[in-house]
């Protein structure tokens, strides 16, 4: 291939997803992350999740270090300090989740996961219809409570612990975002969350780290969960308001249902599935009514295509 043909090649690439909608692309995107999530749930019996966790931060810290090539000079005391919190939230928000995996359905670890989010957005608001989606979200978790008794409680619990590590993940995203330039912030917090993981990741995962087919699993799974999603929404992102896309990212707990049913075989009860509703419902309704503050808007779509990352 001649250099000119090289450097047409990523254009083309650029050009071809600009053809397609951007609703188009946050809904590819959203089966990406949860069809990389379900591939990850059937390692578990090869490589625990920590290990899968440990390779999933490794391909997307890579890719955006390559991508965002951070400049680490002249930062102060308190940037640093920001930036190692983001990355220890990252850390955390993956490794509890993919420990809610191994244990319980997918659509209802990320249910209870979207939780978190949802907390922050209510909790950030003073309209009163977000009473209303606070409600609707309570109704959801009192759902899942009369079906907790089927699942396993720990399970249930990491899922909480992920819910606090990603409204931990959002607030220090907009703090490392008013430090750090484009996705150089979300870049450092990657790598530090790498070397966070990598002692449990390497430890538990053993010899089985040193089989190329369970690395390139794990391989796909970094690519589906962070590197497919990250590049669609950020394209998305450029066509259409944040606004619309966080409402779209709401359908998030019901894709992890989908794939749970068809990846893995797992059912929902009609009243699991009464709290994904719920919570969907809530989550894009307090999108939808959110204050319009342009900045605001701003730092929301950023925090939803950042909490990819994990």
């Amino acid at each position: 291939m001649s250099v000119s043909e090289h450097d047409r090649s990523p254009r083309s690439s650029l050009r071809a997803l600009e053809a397609v909608p951007p609703v188009w692309l946050v809904l590819v995107g959203i089966v990406s992350v949860q069809t990389g999530a379900g591939v990850a749930k059937g390692l578990f019996e090869s490589l625990p999740p920590a290990a899968v966790v440990w390779l999933r931060l490794l391909t997307s810290a890579v890719l955006l270090a390559l991508v965002a090539r951070p400049v680490l000079r002249a930062r102060s005391r308190s940037d640093w300090l920001v930036v190692l919190g983001y990355g220890v939230a990252l850390a955390l928000m993956n490794f509890f989740i993919y420990q809610a995996f191994a244990r319980i359905p997918l659509g209802i670890a990320v249910t209870i996961e979207y939780l978190g989010p949802l907390a922050i957005a209510i909790l950030g608001s003073r309209r009163r219809i977000d009473l209303l989606w606070a409600a609707l979200a309570g109704l959801g978790v009192v759902a899942l409570g009369l079906e907790s008794g089927s699942m396993d409680p720990l399970g249930i619990v990491f899922a909480v612990l992920a819910a606090a590590a990603w409204a931990g993940y959002i607030l220090l995203s907009a703090a490392t975002g008013r430090r750090f330039s484009g996705s150089s912030g979300l870049a450092i917090a990657s790598v530090v969350g790498v070397v966070i993981m990598a002692p449990m990741g390497v430890i538990e995962g053993g010899t089985a780290l040193l089989d190329w087919r369970l690395l390139l699993f794990g391989l796909v799974v970094g690519v589906l969960s962070s590197v497919v999603p990250y590049t669609l929404e950020l394209n998305a992102l450029r066509r259409m308001p944040p606004r619309v896309f966080g409402v779209l990212m709401s359908l998030q707990p019901a894709a992890a249902a989908l794939v749970g049913l068809v990846l893995l075989g797992e059912l929902l009860t009609p009243w699991q599935w009464l709290a994904v509703v719920c919570v969907i419902t809530a989550s894009a309704g307090s999108t939808r009514t959110s204050a319009h503050d342009a900045d605001g808007r701003e730092t929301g779509g950023r925090a939803d295509v950042e909490g990819r990352g994990r």
